[in-house]
């Protein structure tokens, strides 16, 4: 494309927000222009091949609760196409006593149906999903991959305009909007709506807008560990994805009869280095054991057969930042998803389409929004 056109619309960052909020925009019938620092979608976090998806039913803030919930509903929709939808367990923690009213009651509360969540003793869960402990079970709990949804939402367009391998370097106020500079302090374009969806990147950009962000990293990294058919490993491996302490996916079995296993997430807050570590292959094998109960499983016997590492952006109370900067007309931001993107992308795209067009509230109403989840995002 033209350098220093002028846009209605522009959206800077490709990966899972970016590209979930310029497909709601296409879909709504709004020309988008996409500008991204890579040379294609989903090239930092969102390239991510195995997140999983579930509504939070932990006991937490009341806020963050009811926003997964509708988070969730708006993912599962979104991401059908590619949503592997195989269950997710969520075990009691260990120093905690379960009574499976109760937390069947608390389920209610959150206005979770059968469905969606289920609370099982281990008797329960063993026949339902193959887990031997008291929990939660979360039947449309899914995994999904963020590279293959963010291409998928980004493929060609009529009305999508792509900027690929375009560093911002700062946002300037104009008169027909805002201006997009470049590291040379050279024009890229401008605009008059602006969403950024740049992860930890935000946070320069809207410095460069006297907007200062409690932002900061958290680096992941999924260890893929392969097991042997006459592992004692082998019949324990789960058939369903758990969520506890970390999280691991349904095994897969191999042709060589071997299983691949997906274990993580380290959790190394205010860490960027992108590069794999032993130490977070040792946490995560320390997972595995936790997630299956396995205190005595010689955790030799995952053998180290790949990994994944990503850099998460969070913010202080957890929440993510989504919607309309009030103080800067025509800027929007969707940053802070942390280990949430699949949902809070959805979510980012519903919110921040309706703030852009200036739907009325009774839109917002309608798919879940209060006001004061607004205010909270």
């Amino acid at each position: 494309m033209t350098l220093s056109q002028h846009h209605d619309i522009v959206v800077i960052g490709a990966g899972i927000a970016g590209a979930s909020i310029a497909n709601e925009l296409l879909e709504r019938g709004q020309t988008v222009c996409i500008v991204d620092s890579a040379a294609n979608p989903a090239s930092a976090c969102s390239s991510h091949a195995y997140a999983i998806a579930h509504p939070h039913v932990g006991r937490g803030a009341p806020r963050l609760l009811r926003l997964t919930r509708i988070a969730f509903l708006m993912a599962e929709a979104r991401w059908g196409h590619v949503w592997n939808q195989h269950g997710i367990f969520q075990p009691i923690k260990k120093d905690k006593i379960f009574n499976r009213d109760d937390v069947a009651s608390y389920l209610q509360l959150l206005d979770h149906d059968e469905s969606m969540a289920q609370a099982l003793y281990a008797r329960e869960a063993l026949k339902a999903c193959g887990i031997n402990q008291d929990g939660i079970w979360l039947p449309r709990g899914a995994s999904l991959n963020l590279s293959e949804a963010a291409k998928d939402a980004l493929k060609p367009h009529p009305k999508l305009h792509c900027c690929w391998n375009t560093s911002v370097a700062k946002l300037e106020k104009v008169a027909l909007g805002w201006k997009l500079v470049d590291s040379q302090n050279r024009q890229i374009m401008t605009a008059d709506k602006v969403i950024i969806a740049t992860a930890l990147e935000t946070k320069k950009l809207t410095a460069s807008i006297g907007v200062r962000l409690p932002l900061r990293p958290v680096r992941g990294q999924l260890s893929i560990f392969s097991v042997a058919a006459d592992s004692v490993w082998a019949a324990r491996l789960p058939r369903t994805a758990i969520s506890g302490d970390g999280y691991c996916l349904p095994s897969k079995q191999l042709a060589d009869r071997s299983y691949e296993w997906i274990v993580g997430s380290s959790f190394d807050e205010g860490e960027s280095d992108l590069q794999d570590w032993d130490s977070s292959d040792d946490f995560n094998r320390e997972q595995a054991r936790g997630l299956l109960s396995y205190a005595e499983g010689d955790i030799s016997q995952l053998q180290k057969a790949g990994s994944f590492v990503g850099v998460r952006c969070v913010a202080g109370d957890r929440l993510p930042i989504i919607g309309a900067l009030a103080q800067r007309p025509g800027i929007f931001l969707a940053t802070a998803l942390g280990s949430r993107g699949a949902l809070w992308s959805a979510l980012a795209a519903k919110l921040i389409t309706a703030q852009v067009l200036e739907d009325d509230f009774a839109l917002l109403a309608r798919l879940g929004f209060a006001a004061d989840l607004v205010a909270a995002l």
